[in-house]
């Protein structure tokens, strides 16, 4: 996350909960112990796998109907979500510099290339982002 590259990404069918495909994203090639990711990915099953993977849990928190979050949940939101902005970038590059989100592709593999290839552009861009700001600092 140091310097916002994408690295894995899976592509699912739309019927596919995006938490369901969390484990394919963790791998010993991570080079962070943490997991940032919003309410939505907050079970126990998924807390116990993070924790028998050793990665540190920074999962937001939902509040219920009755239920509201406590002042100190909402403080831990509040800082979660200034780390997991950074990754938003990369769907407001996309909405705004690369076409938007919507793929006009037709099947998974097609659509699986395209946002590879969107990937791989928003990666150079950084890339030269970095190499701009700080020669040594990427190469």
């Amino acid at each position: 996350m140091e310097y916002g590259f994408i690295r894995p990404y899976q592509v699912t069918d739309a019927s596919v909960h995006e938490s369901q495909v969390l484990g394919t994203l963790l791998d010993d090639q991570n080079h962070g112990e943490e997991v940032w990711a919003h309410s939505a990915y907050g079970s126990e099953s998924i807390e116990w796998i993070l924790q028998i993977l050793q990665f540190l849990s920074h999962i937001h928190e939902r509040a219920y109907g009755n239920h509201p979050l406590t002042a100190k949940q909402k403080e831990d939101s509040r800082d979660r979500s200034q780390v997991r902005a950074k990754v938003e970038h990369v769907f407001g590059h996309w909405v705004n510099e690369m076409g938007g989100k919507l793929m006009g592709s037709i099947g998974k593999q097609s659509v699986k290339a395209t946002i590879g290839v969107k990937n791989l552009v928003y990666n150079f861009k950084r890339y030269g982002f970095w190499e701009n700001k700080n020669p040594k600092a990427v190469g």
